[in-house]
């Protein structure tokens, strides 16, 4: 799960700041408006990245998404960005923990089957 939580936090580290870039140029937004919103967003997702193997990780990318959806009331662009994001870490969750059971499962299995032998587990 952490690699598919990790993998959507730096898409969207990326895709917010090259979504700051573009929403500079809308006349109607500050910049400072744009890099509030777009800045503390990307420096959440980096952050989160590093806390994902810790209790409470998805919730607080629970928290990141609805936080990029409510930034929507100051650069209207982020309703639609939050949204789709928000639909990533799902599944994100969802299928990560899904391969996580998988991935046990056949450790499991490996780890009870008998060595081969002339295999360095045959010792």
């Amino acid at each position: 799960m952490r690699t598919l939580c990790a993998s959507t936090l730096i898409g969207e580290f990326f895709v917010i700041g090259f979504a700051g870039l573009v929403a500079m140029k809308n006349p109607d937004l500050t910049q400072a408006a744009v890099w509030t919103v777009c800045g503390v967003t990307m420096a959440l997702s980096v952050l989160l990245c590093g806390m994902l193997s810790r209790p409470g990780a998805v919730q607080l990318g629970w928290a990141l998404q609805i936080g990029l959806i409510v930034s929507g009331f100051v650069v209207p662009t982020m309703f639609f960005l939050g949204a789709v994001f928000a639909g990533l870490w799902w599944c994100s969750v969802h299928y990560g923990r899904k391969i996580d059971t998988i991935k046990a499962r056949w450790a499991a299995t490996a780890e009870a089957a008998p060595a081969a032998p002339g295999t360095p587990d045959a010792a």
